[in-house]
């Protein structure tokens, strides 16, 4: 059985970049490259060498806020490729742009085009057998809504997926599907496969006792004007005790605000300080919301745990396609221990990108790393209806 393989090259010349993860697949025939790359590169080169080194190939991939590869953590000039044998996966893809007006028709004509197109490869085509994994622009402020639809068309077949960025300049998060990068766009992947695979999402955060209640938002623009009656920027300061002008990215990254649905805590992360001392989300957010300022447990041994009992269910994972959010790699970069991590992620084939936001089965979230396992041993089966 040939194996997944995963190459990394960390030249900021994109010719260079492409002719490096050319060589890597060399003798792997590949159902399919996805491919994850820093918005740095000059794109419209990156897309033509990637058209005429893989020519026949289907190519599916995005810009990234850092990648997950196997030379290094959260690298931000990088270009990562990800093989899908074909001894072992059909795959199936389709993509729609224009996606502020994006509909339940539109869903269900994506998701009926990818069950055609892997029906004529494997039959039947199942939740024991297929997982579906999105990209979409992560600007688009649409991914509530775009992920919900796509889910409820693809039925019991999970769905993980991340949200592309361009590091922090919050300018251009592209899609690349037919040849080209590709703005205000969602691509999705479904991939059938025999081997064992499970979804999975981790996040590593605590509440605290001190409530922020949203009384001022842009909802339509993921902004929050208020908490508590008072500018958002010096009540979130507050809480966290520091001054209105020492908040930053960092501090969004170790000190995330969550929100508690049916006893779950989903984090809620602030994406920057906008001019007018406003808070610019990541995802959705409404007035009457009760946010609570959170603080972070050790990361290494609640990843420890999570690859272990994936281990434990469907073997030493083969690859994980990973969407790990920028604000994770952020926390890294300020604490000690981004070896270890790399050496985690190394251990576990884990490969992808860092996003502006994640989903998982049809929900948008923060500050988690998602995605899906796939295991060694065809003797396990992991429930995938749960």
């Amino acid at each position: 059985m040939q194996a997944f393989r995963t190459v990394q090259s960390c030249s900021p010349d994109a010719r260079e970049a492409v002719r490096e993860i050319h060589e890597g697949f060399a003798g792997t025939d590949l159902a399919l490259l996805l491919f994850f790359c820093s918005s740095a590169y000059d794109l419209d080169t990156l897309a033509a060498e990637i058209n005429q080194r893989f020519k026949g190939i289907s190519v599916l991939g995005g810009t990234s806020a850092g990648s997950l590869g196997p030379l290094a953590y959260g690298q931000t000039q990088s270009l990562v490729g990800i093989g899908f044998p074909v001894q072992t996966c059909k795959v199936a893809s389709a993509h729609m742009e224009g996606l502020q007006d994006f509909s339940t028709a539109q869903a269900q004509q994506m998701v009926n085009s990818l069950r055609q197109q892997l029906e004529k490869q494997v039959a039947p085509v199942n939740v024991s057998n297929t997982f579906a994994f999105q990209l979409i622009d992560g600007l688009s402020v649409r991914e509530e809504v775009v992920t919900r639809l796509i889910q409820g068309a693809l039925g019991p077949i999970p769905l993980v997926g991340g949200s592309v960025g361009d590091n922090l300049h919050f300018e251009r998060a592209m899609v690349f599907v037919e040849g080209a990068f590709c703005r205000d766009t969602v691509a999705v992947l479904a991939v059938a496969t025999a081997l064992p695979f499970e979804i999975f999402m981790t996040q590593h955060f605590i509440p605290g006792e001190e409530r922020l209640v949203v009384t001022e938002a842009d909802e339509k623009h993921r902004i929050v004007r208020e908490f508590n009656g008072l500018p958002a920027v010096e009540e979130y300061a507050r809480c966290v005790g520091v001054s209105a002008g020492d908040v930053c990215a960092s501090l969004f990254a170790d000190r995330p605000v969550v929100v508690n649905i049916g006893n779950n805590h989903y984090v809620r992360s602030i994406q920057r300080v906008l001019p007018d001392k406003s808070l610019k989300f990541f995802c959705a957010i409404e007035e009457g919301v009760v946010l609570r300022v959170a603080h972070g447990a050790d990361m290494v041994e609640n990843l420890t745990q999570c690859f272990g009992q994936i281990r434990e269910r469907i073997g030493a994972p083969l690859l994980i396609l990973g969407c790990e959010c920028v604000l994770r790699r952020l926390e890294v970069e300020r604490h000690p221990f981004a070896d270890v991590i790399q050496k985690l992620y190394r251990d576990n084939s884990v490969a992808g990108l860092c996003t502006f936001g994640e989903q998982y089965r049809g929900v948008h979230i923060n500050q988690t790393l998602t995605g899906v396992a796939i295991g060694s041993l065809a003797e396990k089966v992991c429930d995938r209806t749960a």
